[in-house]
């Protein structure tokens, strides 16, 4: 009988593979999802709109309704190229795939999206982190060093970045494009909730620039649908990767009604705005958290006492809310956690479970 270890590479086996926790019958604010759905009579016109649809039929391969609506809802400039992802994902893996016979690595500030370091050693590829200083933000000496040693096949930074919600200075964003000798990747993941994008700068303005969305965090993650605008070079050639219909027709019909509903999503973003500065007061406040890291996004990393992440996180876990666990494996990121905002009523939910928390902890 042929076993995995006899066909896969032990460093693909070695790694676990990427978990997701059992949220049934919990405040869910782990995952960084929008927390509201549609109202009602917006979703009854959703439904409506799914009509029609031939599910014997494959989808339009090029999803190019989606695309012009992307284009003109997000700004993406005429002279870029769009390509459609199945989630920001599988576009993270088609770069990699790409590059994978350049010889160079993929380089990234850690901690972030763990996806980048998980695709890149699955895809054969060195994955080179260099460590954030001790707020979470560049080390822009150690950055530089590793882009001129090196020179990846491809920089990413997540901006905002995850877990840690800091915004870098789009200063020094510029400055490591211009030193990178490969190619970089912006992650705007998280450009609904903070005040800043690359996106308008794509081609001439910055070459060697890719910026990449998800509508994940937008509201729409059930959709599981990012892009990636770049140079028209660059997109034909990573299209050569894409697999064919990887946006199916259902994902590709709601992104269009979404499109022409907007506002209600923009306007959920902006509460949630509102919301992070309310709960970034409250824990502030509280004597048991040691920081709260700065975030533009739309959750929140705090630390508490030294020891105290794992205790704090199984209570509140066991009343009945679940967040993220950021610093299981310790490091730099230990004893942090990370909620994500949600409504209102989950927040106070969120609020006066973590202060049993730490009254027990």
């Amino acid at each position: 009988m042929t076993l995995p270890a006899d066909l896969m590479r032990p460093e693909v086996l070695g790694q676990p593979a990427y978990a997701v926790a059992d949220a049934v019958g919990l405040v869910k604010l782990d995952a960084m999802e929008n927390p509201y759905p549609w109202p009602g009579a917006l979703e009854a016109a959703w439904l409506e709109c799914l009509r029609g649809i031939e599910l014997n039929r494959y989808p339009d391969a090029a999803a190019q309704e989606v695309t012009a609506v992307l284009r003109a809802g997000h700004g993406i400039p005429e002279s870029a190229g769009c390509l459609l992802g199945n989630g920001s994902d599988e576009l993270i893996q088609i770069l990699i795939t790409a590059v994978q016979g350049s010889g160079r690595p993929v380089v990234a500030p850690i901690p972030t999206f763990v996806m980048y370091e998980v695709l890149a050693r699955a895809g054969g590829v060195p994955f080179v982190g260099v460590p954030l200083d001790a707020d979470f933000d560049l080390d822009m000496d150690a950055m530089l060093q590793a882009l001129a040693e090196h020179r990846p096949a491809l920089l990413f930074l997540a901006y905002p970045n995850n877990p840690t919600g800091r915004l870098y200075d789009p200063g020094r964003v510029r400055e490591m494009i211009a030193a990178n000798p490969g190619v970089t990747v912006i992650d705007e993941a998280y450009a609904p909730f903070s005040g800043h994008s690359f996106l308008d700068q794509i081609g001439e303005a910055i070459p060697g620039l890719m910026v990449m969305r998800t509508l994940s965090k937008l509201g729409l993650a059930g959709l599981r649908l990012g892009y990636l605008a770049a140079v028209p070079e660059w997109i034909e050639a990573l299209n050569r990767l894409r697999l064919p219909y990887n946006v199916n027709s259902l994902t590709q019909r709601s992104v269009v009604f979404a499109f022409e509903h907007a506002r209600e999503l923009e306007a959920q973003a902006g509460r949630l705005r509102e919301q992070r500065g309310e709960l970034v007061e409250a824990l502030v406040a509280k004597s048991g958290i040691r920081r709260v890291i700065p975030s533009d996004a739309n959750f929140l990393l705090f630390q508490v006492g030294e020891g105290q992440g794992q205790s704090v996180f199984e209570s509140l876990r066991s009343s009945g809310v679940l967040i993220k666990h950021s610093g299981a494996s310790g490091g730099t990121l230990a004893d942090h956690l990370r909620v994500t905002i949600g409504t209102p009523a989950e927040n106070r939910t969120f609020l006066e479970a973590l202060d049993r928390a730490l009254t027990t902890g």
